[in-house]
């Protein structure tokens, strides 16, 4: 059993909205593949230093998703274990631990400039469609969920069926999500409108706004977590 195993099996399940609620979390924001932020730094060697700051202060509790560029440090937390994929409340600790060893080390959080992006596609036969997406793009089912497919590694993006009752000639069959911080969603949803964009449903709104481009592709921003 790896560390994302672990925590899934040990930890209590919880929802966005008790982690952003949780004191010592305001750098995080959750979104479609759980909580993440992104801490600027000055050069890729400072980045490299953060790195090695997290991994001293997450030692034997589980290791973070980390993506290290010359701007600065993404890190994501997840559980990603047969039996379950989401966020416990073991999260919440390491999240407070992972913060502090950024502030030790003057890099500072951007929790807005973080997203996750998602494709989805809607299908009438859901077996035989989801049976081809798997083989092209060598991904594997998420656990507890047979609608999705998730990369192993956790680097591209993941993919979402829908079912489908009958056909829908008149609209695209597929489309893309983008899951944004709670608090930078409104300001994401007014940006694409202002460039041309159609709101076509704010049904579900300030969790989740659906709009179309000027041709009508649809794409739907997320803000797991918003309170509403």
């Amino acid at each position: 059993m790896n560390d994302h195993q672990l925590q899934a099996a040990t930890d209590s399940r919880i929802r966005p909205l008790a982690f952003h609620a949780a004191p010592g979390t305001e750098d995080w924001r959750v979104l479609g593949e759980g909580a993440c932020t992104f801490f600027r730094t000055a050069s890729f060697a400072d980045g490299t230093r953060l790195v090695a700051a997290i991994a001293t202060a997450v030692d034997g509790l589980g290791a973070p998703d980390v993506d290290l560029r010359p701007e600065g440090v993404t890190v994501r937390l997840i559980a990603a274990g047969e039996d379950y994929y989401g966020l416990t409340e073991h999260h919440i600790e390491l999240a407070r631990r992972i913060s502090a060893a950024a502030r030790e080390l003057g890099a500072a959080a951007e929790p807005h400039a973080v997203q996750t992006v998602q494709v989805t596609v809607d299908a009438l036969d859901m077996p035989t469609v989801v049976a081809f997406w798997r083989a092209v793009l060598g991904y594997r089912d998420r656990a507890g969920s047979p609608e999705d497919l998730i990369d192993p590694a956790r680097r591209s993006a993941p993919f979402y069926f829908q079912q489908m009752d009958e056909p829908r000639p008149q609209r695209n069959r597929l489309h893309v999500d983008v899951w944004v911080p709670y608090d930078v969603a409104e300001q994401r949803v007014a940006a694409a409108l202002a460039a041309g964009g159609r709101l076509v449903t704010d049904e579900h709104a300030p969790g989740l706004w659906v709009l179309a481009d000027p041709e009508g592709n649809e794409v739907c921003v997320g803000a797991a977590g918003a309170a509403g």
